[in-house]
Order: structure tokens, then C-alpha cells, then sequence
């Protein structure tokens, strides 16, 4: 089996990130199925792996190719860009902010020089980052603005239901007001695309209904009648696989049972109550059009539990795991197609 290389940088030193790093890579489905390179700080990792009694051994790497990917080893690279004994765990703090986006930066430099195949992101602070005067609210900002793509796609997987998400950090009154034809045609040609990155060519992706029973013929909204339907419509007789809208109160479960290959969520709530309510551990969002696969945890710092052993590495797990899978489809498709998520 080729096992791809999977970088990890490790996040926000103050919050969960290194806990959950030596956690799951202690585990042999990891090792079994990708080659794991942390990209970090070795004294904190070594002080996770001692407080936690796993039994790992730690290889400093400067590369990828250099590393001994076998279970009971953590590959790190290291940036010694944090003193363990110095580091407010649980609390915000500038130096958190500025180590966690190094570890990001140099994660990003090591996918751009071919050493990395897809990246596993852990938990970082807006406000820490704030405290170190990095100018960007979340990774997927960072990704975007390191590697000079303008408008990444995100996508979460929960137990093989995909869904996307045509708003997302906005009100929900400017969520309503973004749902336009011309923007869910523009999403629904994006979200196919971002499929087939992944490999998955088959299906029928679901465009869920805004209001209550997609609008029950305009009785409670119009916006089906008005902007979706006639967005999906034009969609079909261009030749994509599409259906809707579909009500939101049943679209899921339809998705989740087979009969849909994805579902276009219209704003944040919709898609992430339904991904998070189903498996909250276990939701994993997935960013396109990089020109490296990112996967990563949805769930944040945890400041509150930090650095007493308690952290669940479950999402953790999950996101290297699905980095592993689409790695390869993934990279073919970047290097051998003309995309345009």
C-alpha cells in the first residue's frame, strides 16, 4: 500500500492541539494507512507523550523523506518556537498565536515543495492569533493567502454524507439574501467539481430548501420558487447531476441513507446541525482547491480542558484518516486538470 505523507502542524501550543496529535498518532490505523509528520515543537510534544505515559518515541526531521513512519514513532519537525515551562496553557497568549501560525507556514512550504501530500489541521484561536499580530481569522484565510488561492471550498464529511455550504460566516438575514440563482449555479458547478476531486463521479448532489417544506409552493417563502428551483433547472439542462430544493427537515437523512451523493447546504446552521447532531466527534470539514488536500478537526482549542490528559483525539483521528483516503484522488486531479473552486 502507498501511504501518503500527511503533515500535521500542531496548533495552538496553549489549547488541545498537541494532545490530541501524540494521541492519535499513537494509534496503528493511523500508521497503517499514511506516513505522519507533525509539524511542531519537540519539547512540547515529548512533555505530552511523558504526561499521557504512551509509548512513542520522538525523530526529529527535516524533511518528510526523512522520517521512520512505523507505530510507536512521531515524526516531528521541529521549530522550537516555544518554551513548555513559560506556555499559560488554556489561556490566550500572543506567542501561542505566532507559534501556531509558524507551524502552519511551514506545513504549507513543505505541501508547496512536494514532501506532503494533503495536510490534517488542528484547533487555533482567532484571538490568539490576534494577540500575535498574525492578520488572519482562521486556517482557512491562512491556507488561502500562503498558497495564492482566492476562493477555497469547504466541505464536511460525516460517515460518508458530504455536505457543502453556499454561506457560511454571515447573518442569517444575509445568508437569505445571498441565496440567488446565480450564485447556486455558480456552487452547484464549484461543488461538482470539488467532487470530483475526491474522486466521487457518480451520484446525485441535493440542493436543500430554505424555508419550511421548501416553501410549500411559495405559502412560506418564495425563494424556492424564485431563486432555487429555477437555479437547479438551468443546472440539470447544462448536464450536472442535481436535485431540489429538498426540504431540509428530510435532505439529510436521504443523503445520510444513499439516495444523494451530497447536499448543498444554504447557510451555516443548516449543514452543521445536521453533520455535528449526527456525529459531532466525528465531523470533519474538508478544504478544495489548494493545491494540497486539507482536512481538519471541527471542533476548537478546548482551553478549558488543556493540558489535563482528558482530550478526545477522535476528531483528530478521523481528519488524518480522511486526508489519507482523498490524498491521491485529490492530487491528481489539481495536477492534471484545468479547476475552478
Amino acid at each position: 500500500m502507498n501511504r501518503p505523507y500527511i503533515g500535521i502542524p500542531m496548533g495552538d501550543p496553549a489549547g488541545i492541539g498537541p494532545e490530541i496529535v501524540v494521541k492519535a498518532i499513537a494509534r496503528e490505523e493511523i500508521n497503517r494507512v499514511c506516513k505522519p509528520a507533525v509539524i511542531g515543537s519537540v519539547k512540547l510534544i515529548s512533555k505530552y507523550i511523558a504526561m499521557l505515559g504512551l509509548a512513542l518515541k520522538v525523530r526529529v526531521i527535516e524533511s518528510s523523506s526523512r522520517g521512520s513512519y512505523e507505530t510507536g514513532m512521531i515524526n516531528v519537525v521541529d521549530l522550537d518556537n516555544i518554551e513548555p515551562d513559560s506556555l499559560k496553557l488554556g489561556s490566550v497568549q500572543a506567542g501561542g498565536g505566532t507559534a501556531s501560525y509558524q507551524y502552519i507556514k511551514k506545513c504549507v512550504e513543505l505541501a508547496k515543495a512536494g514532501q506532503l501530500e494533503a495536510i490534517a489541521t488542528t484547533p487555533i484561536n482567532k484571538q490568539a492569533l490576534k494577540a500575535g499580530n498574525v492578520d488572519f481569522i482562521g486556517h482557512t484565510e491562512i491556507l488561502a493567502a500562503l498558497t495564492d488561492t482566492p476562493d477555497p471550498l469547504t466541505m464536511f464529511e460525516v460517515r460518508g454524507m458530504r455536505v457543502f455550504f453556499l454561506t457560511r460566516h454571515v447573518s442569517l438575514a444575509k445568508a437569505c439574501e445571498l441565496v440567488t440563482e446565480h450564485r447556486l449555479l455558480d456552487y452547484i458547478d464549484r461543488c461538482t467539481g470539488a467532487l470530483k476531486s475526491l474522486g466521487i463521479t457518480e451520484g446525485i448532489m441535493a440542493v436543500a430548501g430554505l424555508n419550511p417544506h421548501s416553501g410549500d409552493n411559495g405559502m412560506f417563502g418564495a425563494e424556492e420558487l424564485k431563486e432555487i428551483a429555477p437555479a437547479v433547472e438551468k443546472a440539470k439542462k447544462q448536464g450536472y447531476g442535481v436535485e431540489g430544493p429538498i426540504s431540509a427537515d428530510s435532505v439529510f437523512h436521504q443523503a445520510l441513507t444513499g439516495k444523494y451523493n451530497s447536499v448543498l447546504s444554504l447557510y451555516h446552521d443548516q449543514g452543521h446541525i445536521a453533520t455535528k447532531t449526527l456525529d459531532f466527534e466525528r465531523t470533519i470539514a474538508i478544504t478544495m482547491g489548494l493545491p494540497f488536500l486539507r482536512t481538519s478537526v471541527d471542533h476548537g482549542t478546548a482551553y478549558d480542558i488543556a493540558g489535563k490528559g482528558i482530550a478526545s483525539d477522535v476528531s483528530m483521528a478521523e481528519a488524518i484518516l480522511l486526508a489519507s483516503k482523498y490524498a491521491a484522488p485529490y492530487s491528481a486531479w489539481y495536477n492534471n486538470k484545468s479547476h475552478g473552486l
